[in-house]
């Protein structure tokens, strides 16, 4: 592991991202240990607070962690893809915040991906995963549900299906698409949606993959895309006509 200390870029980062490139290639494998605090300073001649600002990079991204006492020190930590996902859940709803995303793109882009999931998802799914699409259903379909209450259950009807779909990569790269897109697609439509259509929609996504029927599955989700489509359109066209 090396550093360029001619490189403008922070010592710091650069001896993090030279211990995650070990990692990665398998350099460093999983649960060994680190060298100390003064053997990393010693080889990249750096300060010791230098290293520890690299060690808390990592242990930040969960590549690494540490431990007190005798047999303590830092070691290369077992990343799983259920442990990324707040970090990609976090890094799309940034990107969706920062950026000219528009409603038609980022609609687009969530059902193009859970649709990939659909036919898994009948497929595979568990006795659990349907029954927490049954549950969020008859969750919606309560009297004096809140707008945001009913956001919430759309997000978990949903990333039930995705993780039905029994892949974790799947499951990993949805999870942002879920979580920060549907809120936002929800935040632009709740004004002009019909509850009772839309649990009609889910309840057809349901029954679909309780038959294990991949096909009806990815009819019943496009015809839920294009509700969603055209909710949107309606509301952006109220709110040209008032201005």
């Amino acid at each position: 592991m090396k550093i360029d200390p001619d490189n403008p870029a922070d010592l710091s980062a650069q001896i993090a991202a030279a211990i995650r490139d070990a990692i990665i290639s398998g350099g460093l494998i999983v649960d060994e240990r680190l060298p100390s605090e003064a053997e990393l300073a010693e080889q990249f001649d750096v300060s010791r607070p230098t290293v520890r600002e690299a060690l808390k990079r990592l242990a930040a991204q969960s590549l690494i962690r540490t431990q007190r006492g005798a047999t303590g020190g830092a070691f290369v930590n077992r990343l799983s893809f259920e442990a990324a996902q707040p970090q990609q859940i976090t890094t799309s709803t940034l990107l969706l915040s920062m950026n000219a995303v528009s409603f038609e793109t980022a609609c687009e882009a969530r059902y193009a991906l859970e649709r990939a999931c659909a036919p898994l998802a009948a497929a595979r799914r568990t006795p659990d995963h349907l029954a927490t699409m049954r549950a969020e259903i008859h969750r919606q379909s309560q009297p004096g549900l809140t707008d945001e209450a009913f956001c919430a259950s759309d997000v978990a009807f949903h990333r039930a299906l995705v993780d039905g779909a029994g892949n974790p990569v799947l499951s990993y790269q949805l999870a942002g698409a879920v979580e920060a897109m549907q809120p936002l697609m929800n935040m632009i439509t709740f004004t002009a949606r019909d509850r009772a259509r839309i649990i009609a929609l889910h309840t057809d996504i349901a029954d679909a993959v309780e038959a294990g029927d991949g096909a009806t599955t990815l009819a019943a989700l496009t015809a839920l895309e294009t509700e969603t489509q055209d909710l949107a359109q309606s509301v952006f066209a109220a709110r040209a006509a008032r201005s």
